[in-house]
């Protein structure tokens, strides 16, 4: 999921048999800020008391000079641009791939997470046991509040185990015992981490330039919370000389004011056709004005910039001129990117513009990429369509998950297709060539009544009736309100009744509170989904949660002490209440939390919060829905039960499908990995992990062997134990 001040977490028991607990835990923090953040030039900032601007911070004109990026770890900008294409890539990314191996975060260029290995099957699976567990050494320090969440989905690649730590240290394991063959240290500060120390993955990448036998012929590449791009050498983990500073591109070039944390990469960047993709997360709900989404290429053999897509200079793809800087508060993409080399573009999943809250200060050209599939021409950075899920997104349902190439049958054809899962729970298909939908896109008309002075609504949004939801129910009723007792529902059932709620899209609101169902983590988030092309089957796990927010005036935030990370007199507050946003340079801050029962931490609607969906997509239909995860490490107030009940808890991470007909997946707050059966949806299988499974899973082969693969770092926010244990699975030799 998306770094936010906040998460859910938990689970429950109902009666004497099963009880469940939601609460939300964490805080935004951040090193105190040395640098300040400039207006958007072209957009003037009332400077009223109670208006547009913080009354203890005043912006610098934007004419102010633009200082280097700091965060990028002190390392020059490194080679001058290039003005020509990328290096040419080879036929093949990665050299010598093996059926068994996993070369890419979600298997493949594909995104699809599915495995043709079939030693592990449904009749033996029960008989795995541990093979390996390997410690990634990252953890919190002593005195260092805990911000950690690994997410992290290794690859598999020859010889070779490749993977990171939640603090970017990159490592090569010894793919049957574990054993480190190297590592190299990044040297991350902790003061870079953003919400979340995570670090999803790393990429391989075979030179077409350097030959075969020499250094860094072979190559893995990361982001870095710290804003760079590295490139070692698969054999040795040395960095590559000729890539970069060194082995190292500095990311904040023509970035402008920043401060430590407040934009980082945490997904794998993706090559295409010899083009590194890179996008970063920008810390939600600071303010207007925050560091720019900008999405850029550069050289995978070299490191050279070679342009840049920045939303608000759509003809302007060149690196900005001293003194200048991307265009600031701009949609930003911090997820998985997809690529595909066939037709040279790249899928970006795109969020919202800075201030996801509050929309009456966007541009016409970011209204038309937020929350949006974009796709890039990989030589140019030019848009060659746009899908768009949510039109002037203030609900925070920026596109989390992974979009996923799939070759949809239609009639006697195939068409080359792009599956996007979101937050909403709605799925839609389009035509990856076009963007164009392959199924029904319907223009609903949605509530606008909205008393958030000119913040003005869409009155339609998009959705996909021919392509089954991932949803329980549409809309939430006082009936539907739920408690462990008479009083507790009695509770909620109160809390509905002084919230504004009329249904989805229900706009924010300043006089009271309102209810955002499905809320900004329900549907598909970054775990996305997984697909078996050979039955056509899809599978996806998923949240069922809704929130409660308020929109809070200029005033009302300044007497709450909220401040963006970049402010001078910005100090992290460990008790401060959580799911508050400044949202500088606007109007309004926002409040934002889960629909709980402040007594017991319980959600108020009543269970499932996440579920596990099998879907034809032959035939459209949904195969099975099931509730998934237990309560045996949740209940109220935060005490485990150790009741092993499925009863469907939250989750955070995807699943994966293999050939032996099996669903492996984690994700959820029952500390537990799962092996379902893809045909029938029953769980046959579960161990109990030494820290959250917060992660996607993988599997490969060595020597013969089967293995399966779980980062259980745990996280911070949904209150799992956080641990440093890759755990590795295999069947008995």
């Amino acid at each position: 999921m998306k770094v936010h001040p906040y998460f859910l977490s938990g689970t429950f028991l109902v009666g004497f048999c099963t009880i469940y607990s939601l609460a939300g835990v964490g805080k935004i923090q951040a090193q105190e800020a040395t640098n300040v953040v400039p207006p958007e030039p072209g957009n003037a900032i009332s400077n009223s008391p109670g208006q547009t601007s913080d009354s203890r911070f005043q912006s610098p004109s934007p004419d102010t000079p633009q200082p280097p990026g700091i965060n990028a770890a002190n390392i020059p900008d490194g080679p001058p641009a290039a003005p020509s294409e990328p290096t040419p890539a080879v036929s093949q990314a990665v050299d010598h791939v093996e059926p068994g191996d996993w070369v890419a975060y979600g298997h493949d260029a594909t995104g699809q997470k599915y495995s043709p290995l079939k030693q592990i099957t449904t009749e033996n699976v029960t008989r795995l046991q541990k093979a390996f567990v390997y410690h990634t050494g990252s953890l919190p320090r002593p005195g260092q509040q805990n911000k950690w969440a690994a997410e992290t989905t290794p690859i598999k690649v020859g010889d070779g185990l490749y993977m990171c730590s939640a603090m970017n240290d990159m490592m090569k394991l010894d793919p049957a015992t574990g054993k480190e063959l190297w590592r190299y240290q990044a040297g991350v500060k902790y003061e870079s981490i953003p919400y979340t120390a995570a670090c999803k993955g790393v990429v391989y990448y075979t030179s077409s330039t350097i030959p075969q036998g020499q250094p860094c012929h072979n190559r893995i590449l990361e982001g870095t919370l710290d804003m760079r791009l590295i490139e070692v050498d698969a054999d040795s983990g040395k960095l590559c000389d000729g890539f970069g500073y060194h082995g190292q591109v500095n990311l904040m070039k023509g970035m402008g004011y920043s401060v430590p944390g407040y934009v980082s990469v945490t997904s794998p960047p993706p090559i295409v056709n010899g083009a590194i993709i890179a996008n970063h997360e920008v810390l939600d709900g600071q303010r207007r004005w925050a560091p720019s989404g900008v999405i850029r290429g550069y050289d995978a053999e070299t490191g050279r910039f070679l342009w840049a897509w920045d939303v608000k200079k759509p003809n302007n793809h060149g690196e900005p001129l001293e003194g200048q800087y991307y265009s600031r508060g701009t949609p930003n993409s911090w997820s998985i990117m997809t690529g595909d080399n066939e037709l040279g573009q790249v899928y970006i999943p795109m969020g919202s513009a800075a201030a996801d809250y509050y929309s009456a200060m966007r541009s016409p050209e970011e209204n038309a990429v937020s929350t949006s599939i974009v796709a890039l021409d990989v030589k140019t950075g030019t848009p060659r369509w746009v899908f768009q899920t949510v039109h002037k997104d203030v609900w925070d349902y920026d596109i989390g998950s992974q979009p996923i190439m799939i070759d949809l049958r239609q009639g006697d054809h195939t068409v080359p297709a792009i599956f996007i899962p979101g937050k909403r729970g709605q799925n839609f298909i389009v035509d990856r060539r076009t963007g164009k939908p392959l199924s029904r896109v319907v223009e609903r008309p949605v509530p606008t009544d909205t008393d958030v002075p000119g913040d003005e609504r869409s009155p339609t949004q998009p959705y996909s009736p021919d392509v089954p939801a991932f949803e329980v129910t549409r809309d939430l009723k006082e009936t539907d309100m739920w408690g462990m007792s008479p009083i507790d529902q009695l509770y909620c059932r109160l809390k509905f009744r002084q919230a504004h709620y009329e249904g989805e899209f229900t706009p924010p609101q300043i006089h009271k509170p309102y209810i955002e169902y499905p809320g900004y983590d329900g549907g598909s988030d970054w775990g996305s989904i997984a697909y078996d092309s050979t039955t056509g089957i899809l599978v996806g796990n998923w949240n069922n949660t809704p929130m409660y927010d308020q929109v809070i005036t200029r005033k009302k935030a300044n007497e709450l002490g909220l401040m963006a990370v970049d402010n001078p007199n910005y100090r992290p507050d460990p008790s401060a209440s959580e799911g508050n946003g400044p949202q500088a340079d606007t109007p309004v801050g926002i409040s934002v939390s889960p629909f709980l029962n402040k007594y017991t931490g319980m959600m108020c609607n009543a269970p499932p919060y996440g579920m596990l969906t099998a879907v034809d997509m032959h035939s459209r239909k949904v195969l099975w829905q099931v509730p998934f995860g237990s309560a045996r490490a949740n209940g109220p107030w935060g005490l485990a039960t150790h009741l092993p009940l499925t009863i469907g808890v939250p989750l955070n991470g995807g699943p994966i499908i293999t050939a032996g007909g099996l669903i492996f997946v984690a994700s959820t707050t029952d500390n537990l990995i799962h092996a379902y059966n893809l045909k029938t949806g029953k769980e046959i299988w579960n161990d109990v992990l030494p820290g959250g499974g917060q992660a996607t899973p993988m599997t490969y082969e060595y020597n013969g062997n089967q293995y399966v693969a779980i980062m259980a770092g745990g996280h911070h926010f949904m209150q799992t134990p956080v641990s440093d244990d890759l755990v590795v699975y295999a069947l008995p030799h």
